[in-house]
């Protein structure tokens, strides 16, 4: 385990050493790692340098490590030992995480990022065949709970749960939602989240109070046995009655959405109640605006279907050097001030009766397999560069 105090002050020794490396604002730095204590260090270090860090899965493939380091152009890249090898031929200086030079290195604290600084840049599957990497900012992130009511008081008294890979954005929620307001981050180790009989014993022995899951994942755990969890938190993919049924009596639920491109959450729904039926996606989250727009980008009636627009502080920067597919998808807002930007999600909704929106498919190919999101023009490329295919 790890005091506040320690971990400050490992991440300032990292923070330094990758300094030395070029780490600073404007800079990105590659986070191959699972989930673990050392990861969380890891991610701070790489903040307080000033630069963003670049989560990658080591379940990912080589060839898509390949592509991220080289589109992403991290100056170096923080691993294990175990993992380091995978990295020999990528041309990246290499950090371990257990280096001897870092604990040499000074404990007193570096510059604080600017807000706008890029903080995390997260990959996500691309139309072409090439995924993108979605650059989102510090103030993004802070600004996801500023004032964001999910029915339990965010403090110290709460104990948090990460079950989520460093790749995925849900990460961002479940290590900020804990650190940011001093409460307890239990680092799920990845064999552990495999296990449902494994995980319900490590809820229920850490008294876990806050669990984000996406509902298929939730589906499978026992919600008697983890009566310690008091705000369960589903989001992702689409929510089926059912688990709201078995999940919402003797706690908060609430359903969330919002892509990548919006950092973590644009929506979240009231307290859900079992036997509610179809379950909304929610209202904007303290700082968003959502516009549900037809194709001449007029704003439809409650209970018409169109496309979401999401606006506000979550609006992400855009695509790591993607220009083109930034201006299409990243417009300007012709409901807000001049400058302002909203991001097109591609997602159909309309407006329940209750003030709350209600999700009803993709406007595109795109499709969710447990919570991530696939394009199918990315798996018909890769298809295509078989032989006899």
């Amino acid at each position: 385990s790890l005091s506040y105090r320690e971990l400050d002050e490992a991440s300032n020794r990292l923070a330094h050493l990758l300094a030395e490396y070029g780490a600073g604002p404007g800079e990105c730095v590659g986070l191959m790692m699972g989930r673990s204590a050392d990861a969380v260090v890891a991610i701070l270090g790489v903040l307080k340098s000033g630069a963003a860090y670049l989560p990658i899965d080591p379940a990912h493939p080589d060839a898509r490590v390949e592509f991220m380091l080289a589109d992403a152009a991290p100056v170096v890249v923080i691993t294990t030992a175990a993992l380091g090898e995978r990295l020999g031929g990528c041309g990246v200086p290499v950090v371990e995480v257990d280096d001897p030079r870092i604990d040499s290195q000074s404990c007193a604290g570096l510059s604080v990022p600017a807000p706008d600084d890029v903080a995390h840049i997260i990959y996500t599957s691309g139309t072409t065949g090439a995924p993108k990497g979605v650059a989102v900012t510090h103030q993004n992130v802070t600004r996801l709970f500023d004032g964001m009511d999910v029915g339990v008081e965010l403090g110290p008294r709460q104990v948090w749960a990460a079950c989520s890979s460093l790749a995925f954005d849900f990460s961002v929620w479940e290590i900020w939602g804990a650190l940011l307001h001093g409460g307890r981050l239990v680092v799920v180790p990845e064999q552990t989240t495999r296990s449902p009989q494994d995980l319900e014993a490590l809820v229920v022995a850490e008294g876990v109070t806050v669990l984000s899951q996406t509902p298929s994942a939730v589906g499978v755990l026992d919600p008697v046995k983890l009566s310690s969890v008091s705000a369960l938190m589903v989001a992702a993919e689409a929510c089926p009655p059912d688990v709201v049924d078995r999940w919402a009596p003797g706690r908060v639920m609430i359903n969330g959405y919002g892509p990548t491109e919006t950092t973590v959450y644009a929506t979240i729904s009231a307290p859900l109640q079992a036997g509610s039926g179809v379950v909304p996606i929610g209202v904007p989250v303290p700082g968003a605006a959502l516009f549900v727009l037809d194709r001449w980008l007029r704003p439809v009636a409650p209970g018409v279907v169109g496309e979401l627009y999401v606006a506000g502080r979550g609006v992400g920067v855009g695509y790591v050097r993607r220009p083109g597919l930034t201006g299409s998808r990243f417009v300007a807002c012709p409901f807000g001030a001049p400058g302002a930007r909203m991001y097109r999600t591609g997602d159909l909704v309309s407006w329940g009766p209750d003030g709350q929106l209600r999700y009803a498919g993709r406007s595109d190919e795109q499709v969710k397999v447990r919570g991530y999101r696939i394009e199918l023009g990315e798996i018909q490329a890769a298809l295509a560069d078989l032989d006899g295919v």
